[in-house]
């Protein structure tokens, strides 16, 4: 009798292996929106204001 190795972890190892692999992704990207929230961007020193006229206002119903 040969000794054969099982090479394929089956459907629930693939799964799990998914499941890892995301989870490794979304940490990733909540890491990255908090690293970027703390950045301390230059808040312009001008008010910005822009008049709009009523002329180019459209109404949609």
């Amino acid at each position: 009798m040969q000794f054969r190795k099982k090479t394929s972890s089956g459907s629930y190892g693939v799964l799990i292996n998914i499941l890892i692999k995301a989870a490794l992704v979304f940490l990733l990207l909540f890491i990255v929106v908090i690293l970027v929230d703390k950045i301390d961007f230059p808040a312009p020193n001008k008010k910005i204001e822009k008049n709009i006229s009523n002329e180019k206002l459209k109404i949609v119903k």
